[in-house]
C-alpha cells in the first residue's frame, strides 16, 4: 500500500494531498450548487431591470426631457378637462327654418309660373300668375257703385239746400201772417170801440171779426207749412245716411275686389328658395291648394341638449357651430331662446306618465341657436349640425 505524500499550504494553514484523482478530483471540480444563491432567470431579471437605470444614469438629459414630455401630456390633459366642463354639445342638431306652403288664396287658371325648381327668389319676387279678368270686371263693378253712392249723396245734399230755401219762404210767410195778423187784432179792437160808441156799423165790426179769423189761419197753415219744410230735411239727412252706407258698402266691394285683384299675382313673403313647386301653366288654382314650398333664407339650428346640460345655458352665450357637410370649418353664432318644455310635451302622442309604467328618461330641450352671420356656404333645412356652447 503506498502512501502518498501531503504537502502544507503554509500560507493558509491547510494540507491537502498531492495527486489526487477519481471521484475526489471530480467533486472539487464540479461542486454542488448552492440552494441559497440566485438562479439564472433572476439574474437575467435583475440585468433587465437595471439596463434602463443604467440607461438613465448614462443619459441623464434624456430622463429630463422625459419626465418633462410627462409633465407636460399631464398637464394637456388636465386643462382640456378643466376647458370641457365650459363647454356642453350634442350631435342633436339641425338647421331649421319656417318653410311656408305657397297657395292661391283665389280661384282661377294658371296663366304664368316665371320661377323653377330651387330658385333663390328675393322679396315680393314673382311666383306666380292668376287669370285676372274676371276680378278686374269685379273691381270695375265695384268702382261704379261707389260713384252711383257718392252722387246719391249728392244729390240729397242739394235737396237739403233746396229745402232749407223752401224753409226760409215759409219762415217769411210765417213773418207776413203774424204781421197781417197783428193788423188784423188792431182793426177788430179799433171797430168794436166804435161800435161801441155807435159810430161804426155792425157790418163793419163784423168784416173786421172774419178778417182776424182769416189771419189767424193764414198764420197757423204757414207756420205748419215751415215745420213741414224743417221734417223735410230731417227726412232728406236720413236719405243721405242711407246713401252714406251704401257708398260705404261700395267701397268694401271695390276695397273686397282690389284685394282679389292683387292675390292674382302670388309673390315671395321673404327672400328665399322655391321646393317642391306643383304649380304649372295651364292648371287651374283653387283656393287654398298648394302650389310650392318656399323656404326663407333665415335660418337658425335646432339642438335638443339633454336637460342635464341647461344648468348654466342661458340666452345670448356664444356658440360654435359645425356643420357635417362642411367638416373642418366652424360658424359663429349665439344661443338665441330655449323652448319652454321638452319635445315630448309637444309632440302629438305626449307620454302619459300617470298610468303606471313610468319609467325615467332623460329628456331632450329644443334650443334656438341663431348664427352671428348668415354662413357663406349653401344649408337647407335638416341639415345635421354639432354646436358646443360655452357655458362657462
Amino acid at each position: 500500500m503506498m502512501v502518498q505524500p501531503v504537502t502544507a499550504d503554509l500560507s493558509s494553514g491547510s494540507t491537502k494531498p498531492q495527486g489526487d484523482s477519481g471521484p475526489a478530483k471530480s467533486l472539487r471540480d464540479n461542486p454542488a450548487p448552492d440552494r441559497g444563491a440566485p438562479s439564472a432567470v433572476q439574474d437575467d431579471q435583475e440585468q433587465m431591470q437595471r439596463k434602463p437605470r443604467n440607461l438613465l444614469r448614462r443619459h441623464p438629459l434624456l430622463s429630463a426631457v422625459a419626465a418633462l414630455l410627462i409633465v407636460i401630456v399631464l398637464a394637456a390633459a388636465a386643462r382640456w378637462y378643466v376647458a370641457s366642463l365650459a363647454y356642453e354639445s350634442t350631435d342633436d342638431a339641425y338647421i331649421d327654418a319656417r318653410a311656408v306652403s305657397i297657395s292661391s288664396q283665389v280661384s282661377g287658371a294658371i296663366i304664368d309660373v316665371p320661377v323653377n325648381d330651387n330658385e333663390i327668389i328675393d322679396t315680393s319676387g314673382v311666383l306666380a300668375r292668376i287669370d285676372d279678368r274676371d276680378y278686374l270686371a269685379s273691381l270695375n263693378q265695384a268702382k261704379a257703385q261707389v260713384d252711383q253712392a257718392n252722387a246719391s249723396i249728392v244729390n240729397y245734399k242739394a235737396q237739403i239746400d233746396e229745402q232749407q230755401a223752401h224753409i226760409g219762404q215759409a219762415a217769411q210767410q210765417v213773418d207776413i201772417s203774424e204781421a197781417a195778423l197783428t193788423f188784423a187784432k188792431q182793426q177788430y179792437a179799433r171797430y168794436q170801440t166804435l161800435a161801441q160808441r155807435d159810430s161804426g156799423t155792425v157790418e163793419q165790426a163784423q168784416q173786421d171779426f172774419s178778417n182776424l179769423q182769416q189771419a189767424q189761419a193764414t198764420l197757423l197753415a204757414n207756420q205748419a207749412a215751415l215745420e213741414a219744410a224743417k221734417k223735410q230735411v230731417s227726412v232728406i239727412e236720413a236719405q243721405i245716411q242711407g246713401a252714406q252706407g251704401q257708398l260705404e258698402q261700395a267701397r268694401a266691394s271695390q276695397q273686397q275686389a282690389e284685394t282679389n285683384l292683387s292675390r292674382t299675382t302670388i309673390t315671395a313673403p321673404a327672400a328665399g328658395r322655391v321646393t317642391k313647386l306643383t304649380a304649372a301653366r295651364g292648371a287651374y288654382a283653387q283656393v287654398g291648394q298648394a302650389l310650392m314650398i318656399f323656404v326663407p333664407r333665415e335660418m337658425w339650428v335646432t339642438a335638443n341638449f339633454k336637460e342635464t346640460q341647461l344648468t348654466e345655458m342661458r340666452p345670448g352665450q356664444p356658440v360654435n357651430v359645425t356643420i357635417d357637410a362642411y367638416p373642418g370649418r366652424t360658424f359663429a353664432a349665439h344661443v338665441d331662446s330655449i323652448q319652454d318644455g321638452s319635445g315630448t310635451v309637444f309632440s302629438l302622442l305626449p307620454a302619459e306618465n300617470a298610468t303606471g309604467n313610468f319609467v325615467k328618461v332623460v329628456q331632450r330641450i329644443p334650443v334656438k341657436i341663431v348664427f352671428d352671420r348668415p354662413p357663406d356656404v349653401y344649408i337647407g333645412m335638416g341639415m345635421s349640425v354639432e354646436p358646443t356652447v360655452k357655458v362657462r
